[in-house]
């Protein structure tokens, strides 16, 4: 009797693991997570804040999550070939990020090469575009979905886990310049 109920529990564990495999097969081979907020400054006066990457500690939401995590500033730390390499608790994880592009004061692209608590290599970029009020300010992390994103993307909604930290920290951009910039 108890090797019956063993064999159906591994069968039934043997069917959960084929169905997540099924589903993440079926999921795209890249993900893209967007956010975006409306901050009421000139570009000139936001791109300085994402450029630089020293000036992330003030407005990141991934500070906030390991206060104590080490970071370690490359120099120069503003423009292309900037460095930010970070390694912290099991909330941040350990990588590096890198300005490959800076254009400014409209875009801000950021090679991501996170190596704990997974392998990845993403890029983000910042696009700030002026509009009535201010400058939209899009942030948008986009890579391939190798197949353990995918099974995670089953799993959790990944958009929305990664949304949320995208938005919280535009939101401290947004109360950060605006504390200082002129109005456009």
């Amino acid at each position: 009797m108890l090797k019956m109920i063993l064999l159906g529990l591994l069968g039934v564990v043997v069917l959960a693991v084929v169905v997540v495999l099924v589903l993440a097969s079926r999921k795209p081979d890249e993900f893209r997570v967007t956010r975006s907020i409306l901050i009421a400054a000139p570009p000139e006066a936001v791109f300085p804040h994402i450029e630089d990457l020293q000036a992330w500690q003030a407005w990141s939401a991934y500070e906030d999550k390991d206060p104590d995590m080490r970071r370690t500033l490359g120099n120069p730390s503003r423009g292309v070939g900037a460095t930010y390499a970070w390694d912290g608790d099991g909330n941040v994880g350990a990588g590096q990020m890198t300005v490959v592009e800076a254009t400014a004061p409209s875009h801000v692209r950021i090679a991501l090469d996170f190596t704990r608590p997974m392998q990845a290599h993403n890029l983000a970029d910042f696009s700030l575009q002026p509009e009535a009020g201010g400058t939209r300010v899009t942030w948008t992390m986009h890579g391939p979905a190798l197949l353990i994103t995918k099974v995670m993307q089953v799993l959790m909604d990944m958009d929305q886990m990664v949304g949320r930290d995208f938005a919280a920290g535009l939101a401290k951009l947004k109360t950060r310049v605006e504390a200082d910039a002129p109005r456009p």
